[in-house]
């Protein structure tokens, strides 16, 4: 979901990837330990779990963030049923999560971007209930949750903004409900656009102009919506002249009129 620009500062920032197997077993998906990070200089510590610590306290984060990960586009972080151990921030790149419904047919439950925290819904069972799919070669601090849970009792900023990340899950997943429930198709594809801008400029990157690293069906699954009435919205918000479409770039040319469809 980078500009081209932002992808290739990032790639400089992270340094040289590593070679990362297919994703399509449990060995496959093991571990690949890199450079530890660096939680107190990080460029997205503003928005990461080190958002509320002081240099010292970034310090003793780091310790348990010894070790970070690639991902490379298509494959898996994790799939549903793997034993929950960590806890991932989003270093670069982006992820989205596909969950199982009840009665058999997958959809896609959310979309992550640098600096959102994965794995937060395998606490409760202990296992991850969703897969987790890299949409572009990304990568992710790895943070074992036992150690992160000794150190949360010690450092009470550290607690607080953890318990923060899961009340603004829960916040996420109740907007999303509304959203399914209430907004018709080109309400839900607006608000989609929008909430996307936002986070780009959170991020520092344009609010304006990015790149959609999701396809539509990808999108559709996300809104309760086929992918041809994805792109239909797309096309009469292109006609009316609220954004300009090309391929997955958006460009989003009047965000007032388009926060009011």
């Amino acid at each position: 979901m980078y500009e081209s620009q932002a992808l290739a500062n990032a790639g400089h920032h992270f340094g040289a990837v590593d070679a990362f197997p297919m994703a399509g077993d449990a060995a496959s998906r093991a571990l690949i330990a890199h450079p530890a990070s660096q939680c107190g200089t990080c460029v997205l510590r503003h928005l990461c779990v080190a958002s509320t610590l002081n240099d010292n306290e970034a310090a003793r984060l780091k310790s348990v963030v010894r070790t970070w990960r690639m991902v490379r586009q298509g494959h898996a972080l994790y799939r549903a049923g793997d034993a929950f151990q960590s806890l991932y921030a989003v270093r670069s790149g982006s992820f989205k999560t596909v969950a199982q419904h009840s009665l058999g047919r997958q959809y896609v439950s959310g979309f992550s971007l640098p600096g959102d925290l994965l794995g937060l819904d395998g606490i409760v069972a202990e296992s991850h209930p969703c897969d987790a799919f890299a949409l572009e070669d990304s990568a992710v601090c790895v943070i074992p949750f036992q150690s992160l849970e000794v150190l949360c009792r010690e450092l009470s900023p550290l607690q607080q903004h953890v318990h923060r990340l899961m009340s603004a899950e829960i916040v996420r997943e109740t907007a999303q409900m509304v959203m399914l429930g209430s907004m018709t198709a080109d309400q839900r594809v607006a608000a989609f656009l929008l909430n996307l801008s936002s986070r780009f400029a959170l991020r520092g990157y344009s609010p304006r102009e990015f790149t959609l690293r999701m396809t539509r069906e990808d999108m559709g699954s996300h809104l309760g919506m086929k992918l041809e009435t994805v792109s239909r919205s797309l096309s009469r918000f292109q006609r009316r002249g609220l954004i300009l479409v090309s391929g997955k770039r958006i460009t989003l040319l009047n965000r007032e009129a388009l926060g009011t469809c």
